[in-house]
């Protein structure tokens, strides 16, 4: 079937962000591993392939459509130095991809492609979920302050 040219643009789109993110997070996860916070290693390793599985719906997809999904694209990398930056940092991309979710289900709702929808809703879900875990844990580090959620972070 094939698919609406905006539509496998802001897909191509998206699955760049995805790919971002996967790096991203993995990152992350191996420089928290190195400091020893493993619980909070293990726990940014899982959103990384939570973004993997994205990643694989976006080029589903595309392919489904006939076109060529563009892998070799990413966006910037935003990795900070410290805790605390790397969820400022993973806020900021999760908030940004909450709203490119949006634009595109607006779109194919506009281009009448309900597969699409239905799959970017889905994806906007976890991605709703994603932020919700990093706002809960600037609630902690506010509530007990950074060095107890470091030390909770390492088991």
């Amino acid at each position: 079937m094939k698919g609406n040219t905006k539509v496998i643009e802001k897909l191509n789109s998206l699955l760049a962000d995805e790919l971002t993110a996967i790096s991203q997070y993995m990152v992350q996860a191996e420089m928290c591993a190195n400091w020893g916070y493993k619980h909070l290693s293990e726990t940014i390793e899982k959103r990384a392939v939570d973004e993997m599985k994205h990643a694989e719906k976006h080029i589903e997809r595309i392919i489904f459509l006939e076109e060529k999904p563009i892998v070799s694209e990413l966006n910037k990398l935003h990795i900070g130095e410290t805790v605390e930056a790397f969820h400022k940092n993973d806020w900021d991309a999760e908030n940004g991809a909450i709203q490119a979710y949006n634009d595109g289900i607006k779109l194919a709702t506009e281009m009448s492609d309900n597969g699409t929808r239905e799959m970017l809703e889905s994806i906007l879900r976890d991605e709703e979920n994603h932020i919700d875990w990093i706002e809960a844990q600037f609630d902690q580090i506010k509530q007990m302050g950074i060095q107890v959620y470091l030390s909770e972070q390492i088991s």
